[in-house]
């Protein structure tokens, strides 16, 4: 029998006083793939890998799903496997992707830090990898916009929700701390700061050479106001 060996994993849950922490939960790994298996994986990685230079060589409109396959070395019904069409094959490059990197954002979080400091921290490991390839994050930000249905819409809407639920669980401790003196659901508060985000990256994305700091520095700003409101003059 194989023995799985296990790995810590950072969440971010509220401790006896009340106030956010960070604690590491135990995962199972599973255990290593039968001959089947990798072959199945190798042919994913393929084509997400052909998937991710056509899109960035040739763009979104003009690479076809015919000649991602050709350059994957697998059948076009092979790929339908995977992906049920072009805009598919974008997030089949995201999907695993972002959950990383949104998993690294949470242990980039500094439960001491500010809430202002602790949402610029939380979102920049996007702003980064985004910066690395503006192309593709740029078809990504699009379509991802209204991906309701197709293959992995569930798995993106999760991974929203936990971005969301994050962010919501630090306007929460932010509350407790006497940081933000607003008694409305940080539900509330935290799905506004994430519009923030969403607006910010991209705009900040759709510029011909975005630049990572000056990106950071607007986000910075827009949750800076956000958090601080307008103050009208009564």
């Amino acid at each position: 029998m194989l023995e799985k060996s296990l790995r810590p994993e950072v969440a971010l849950s509220f401790g006896e006083n009340g106030l956010l922490m960070k604690k590491n939960t135990v995962v199972f790994e599973k255990p290593p793939l039968g001959l089947r298996e990798q072959n199945k994986l190798e042919k994913l990685q393929r084509i997400k890998s052909a998937a991710k230079e056509l899109f960035t060589e040739l763009g979104y409109d003009a690479a076809t799903t015919r000649d991602i396959a050709r350059r994957a070395r697998v059948g076009l019904g092979t790929l339908f496997n995977y992906a049920d069409d072009k805009r598919d094959l974008i997030f089949l490059i995201y999907v695993d992707h972002l959950n990383e990197i949104q998993q690294r954002g949470i242990e980039a979080v500094n439960p001491r830090k500010s809430l202002l400091g602790q949402l610029v921290a939380f979102f920049s490991l996007l702003y980064e990898d985004f910066a690395g390839n503006p192309t593709l994050s740029r078809i990504l930000l699009r379509e991802l916009t209204f991906y309701q249905h197709g293959k992995l819409s569930v798995e993106f809407t999760e991974n929203r929700l936990r971005v969301v639920d994050t962010v919501r669980q630090l306007v929460a401790d932010a509350q407790k701390r006497g940081q933000v003196r607003s008694r409305e659901n940080p539900s509330v508060i935290a799905l506004g700061l994430f519009f923030v985000y969403a607006g910010a990256v991209r705009l900040w994305i759709s510029e011909d050479n975005p630049d990572l700091d000056a990106g950071l520095a607007a986000l910075r700003k827009q949750f800076r106001i956000y958090i601080n409101g307008l103050d009208p003059v009564r």
